[in-house]
């Protein structure tokens, strides 16, 4: 399983809902990034989407407490069915594309993280977990500075290490849910 969020300085991925920042290189990267691959996120996440439907070109998930919330997807009340309907897909296939809770739940079971990193503060009210600070993920590769619409931003790609490398994992600092 892999993470793709974008964050800003102190690892912010929203503010009252709504994305930080609208970077079309970023869009674009994780469209490439997800485009036939199936996708996990929370229900706001949803419903912040474009007619608050399923992207086009990909297979999603939906994990929401509302048992009646019709998604126009695969829905599931508890992490538990979740990951039971996970375990039949590759896990190079799945993408957890947030909210905060929805990231924080995952994580543990994320292999890889591909995080784009906006420089600045945006003001957030909710929070990655600053893969920067655990000792169980690694960066491998950062792209250069990027520029669009007066923000600056890189890609970069964090993996976990194998168990017993690096020492435990940091203890969550994850601060705002969905």
């Amino acid at each position: 399983m892999k993470a793709i969020v974008a964050v800003d300085e102190k690892w912010g991925i929203g503010a009252a809902g709504k994305l930080l920042a609208h970077i079309p290189g970023d869009l674009k990267h994780f469209r490439g990034e997800t485009l036939g691959k199936l996708i996990v996120m929370g229900r706001k996440t949803l419903e912040g989407l474009p007619g608050g439907r399923p992207l086009p070109g990909r297979d999603t998930v939906v994990l929401s407490r509302d048992p009646s919330f019709d998604a126009g997807c695969k829905a599931f009340t508890s992490f538990g069915g979740c990951m039971e309907y996970l375990d039949g897909f590759d896990g190079d296939q799945v993408y957890i594309c947030g909210g905060a809770d929805i990231y924080r739940q995952f994580l543990p079971y994320c292999g890889e993280c591909l995080v784009t990193k906006i420089d600045g503060d945006f003001g957030a009210d909710s929070f990655f977990e600053d893969l920067d600070r655990r000792d169980d993920f690694r960066l491998l590769d950062e792209s250069g500075r990027m520029e669009e619409n007066g923000i600056s931003y890189r890609f970069a790609r964090y993996a976990r290490l194998a168990p017993g490398v690096g020492g435990q994992a940091a203890a969550s600092g994850a601060q705002s849910g969905e």
